[in-house]
């Protein structure tokens, strides 16, 4: 029984937004990744401009984000759940997967136009993708690295247990057109961001000065 004082733990998430088919690439962690790695790459000007120019930054940094997600059926298979007695965890691992992949739809008007004699295809676009992870980490990506080890099967060859390596690069302001809705997303991200940095500065002054400090008089 789970102990009502027990805080409720929030579930991290991938989300792809897609008109076509929105429930295809929603993915809610089973289980939050223990660890997660990111990576910040500052996007200063051109190194051999002048002097004055050394310090400007021509945009947000790079950023990536790795994880290793876990997805068990045992849960499942003890609610005795027909669904995944029957598919495993291959729905959850679909919707990982479903990331990398234009929608059919768009694949099969594609194959339309061009039996028509249409001389230029344009490629189809993947869902606004983004990575929630607690309310002030969210933020649009798109998937440049997906790895599953499957570990476990079921007597029907479904995977029941697995992990899954993601490499995500977060896409900024510079990434999107104006209107676009990931522009508003990631600007929301670094305003959340600079709320924490200035948290984090006034905190560690009163930790250096003393709590009744006042930076503000001589």
């Amino acid at each position: 029984m789970t102990d009502p004082r027990s805080p409720k733990i929030l579930k991290g998430a991938i989300v792809g937004i897609d008109i076509f088919n929105p429930l295809a690439s929603v993915v809610v962690f089973q289980y939050n990744p223990e660890q997660l790695s990111r990576s910040l790459e500052p996007q200063y000007g051109d190194a051999g401009g002048a002097r004055a120019e050394a310090l400007r930054l021509n945009g947000p940094p790079r950023e990536t984000i790795s994880a290793t997600i876990n997805i068990d059926a045992i849960d499942q298979l003890e609610s005795d759940d027909a669904k995944t007695k029957k598919l495993g965890i291959n729905p959850q691992l679909a919707a990982l997967e479903m990331l990398a992949y234009p929608k059919s739809t768009l694949v099969i008007a594609n194959t339309v136009l061009l039996a028509t004699g249409t001389i230029e295809i344009v490629p189809p676009m993947g869902p606004l993708t983004l990575f929630i992870y607690g309310w002030q980490r969210v933020v649009p990506v798109k998937l440049t690295h997906l790895s599953v080890s499957e570990v476990m099967h079921d007597p029907g060859l479904n995977p029941t247990r697995a992990t899954a390596d993601l490499s995500l690069q977060v896409l900024t302001y510079n990434d999107f057109p104006l209107a676009h809705p990931g522009y508003a997303t990631f600007l929301a991200h670094q305003l959340v961001k600079e709320t924490m940095a200035t948290i984090g500065t006034v905190n560690n002054l009163g930790a250096v000065l003393g709590h009744d400090a006042n930076l503000f008089t001589r």
